[in-house]
C-alpha cells in the first residue's frame, strides 16, 4: 500500500524552480534512498513533504489523502517526522528534554514506552541523559535528532543527510541503528550522500538531479548502474563503506 505518493510536484524559491515535476511513491515499510549532488533539490523536497514549503504545483498524499496545503505542525500529528540535514538539537536542554520534546502529539504513557526504545536503541544517550545536547558530540546529536524524531511515532521518517559530517565508525553506528528501524517495519524517506550505503540498506531508490527524477529503480539496480556508479559511487563513498 502507498504510504506516500507524490505527484508532479513544482517548488519555487521566488523566481527560481527548485522542483520540475516530481513524482515518486513510498509504499508502507519501504526504505526509499533519495541521490543527487548538491543542489539537485533534496532538501526542497524533503521539506515541501513535511509542510515546511508550499509547492507551486502539483500533490502530495499520505495515505491518500492530500497534505500539500497542510500545516508543518498537522503533518507531525498525522504521522511524518522529519530529521534535518545539519542536526539540529536544542544545546541548552538535556538530552532527555530534547528526546521528550519529539513526543509533544503523544500521550504521556505511550511517550515513556518510546523513550525507553530509543534508550535501548541508542544506549549513549542514556549514559549522557542528563547532559546538555549542545556538548554532544556530532555523532551524539545525530543519535539524538534521530531519537527525537522516533519520539513521535511516526509513520514516515524523513532523514536528510545522517551521516553528514561523521566520521566512518559513526556513520556505521548511525546505519546501524537505522537497520533497527528497519526491521520494526518503519517507513523511511532516505537522502544520504553515501550512496553506497543508503543503496544498500534501501528497497528501491531515486536519484534527482536539478530539480528533475532522473533515475528510478530498485536499490539493487541502481547500485549496478554504470551511470550511478560514475556519478555516485566513487572513491569516497567506497572508503566510508569499507572503514
Amino acid at each position: 500500500m502507498k504510504l506516500l505518493e507524490i505527484r508532479d510536484l513544482d517548488v519555487r524559491y521566488a523566481h527560481i524552480q527548485a522542483l520540475k515535476g516530481v513524482s515518486l511513491e513510498v509504499a508502507e515499510g519501504e526504505i526509499v534512498a533519495l541521490l543527487g549532488a548538491n543542489g539537485a533539490g533534496k532538501t526542497t523536497l524533503m521539506r515541501a513533504i513535511s509542510g515546511l514549503l508550499r509547492p507551486h504545483a502539483g500533490q502530495i498524499t499520505l495515505r491518500g489523502a492530500p497534505i500539500q496545503r497542510t500545516s508543518a505542525d498537522s503533518i507531525v500529528r498525522l504521522g511524518i517526522s522529519q530529521v534535518p540535514e545539519g542536526r539540529r538539537v536544542f544545546p541548552t536542554l538535556s538530552v532527555a528534554e530534547n528526546l521528550r520534546l519529539g513526543a509533544y502529539t503523544r500521550p504521556a504513557a505511550e511517550a515513556a514506552q518510546t523513550l525507553e526504545q530509543v534508550w535501548q536503541m541508542f544506549p549513549r544517550l542514556l549514559e549522557r541523559r542528563e547532559q546538555l545536547a549542545g556538548t554532544l558530540s556530532g555523532g551524539e546529536q545525530q543519535m539524538l535528532v534521530i531519537g527525537r524524531a522516533l519520539m513521535a511515532r511516526p509513520k514516515l521518517l524523513l532523514l536528510d543527510e545522517p551521516s553528514l559530517g561523521l566520521a566512518p565508525i559513526i556513520v556505521r553506528d548511525i546505519f546501524r541503528s537505522l537497520r533497527q528501524i528497519r526491521q520494526q517495519g518503519m517507513t523511511v524517506l532516505l537522502v544520504e550522500q553515501n550512496a553506497r550505503m543508503a543503496l544498500k540498506l534501501a528497497d528501491r531508490g531515486y536519484v534527482l538531479e536539478t530539480g528533475r527524477i532522473r533515475l528510478e529503480g530498485p536499490a539493487a539496480q541502481l547500485l549496478a548502474s554504470p551511470e550511478v556508479q560514475a556519478s555516485y559511487l566513487g572513491h569516497g563513498a567506497a572508503t566510508a563503506d569499507a572503514a
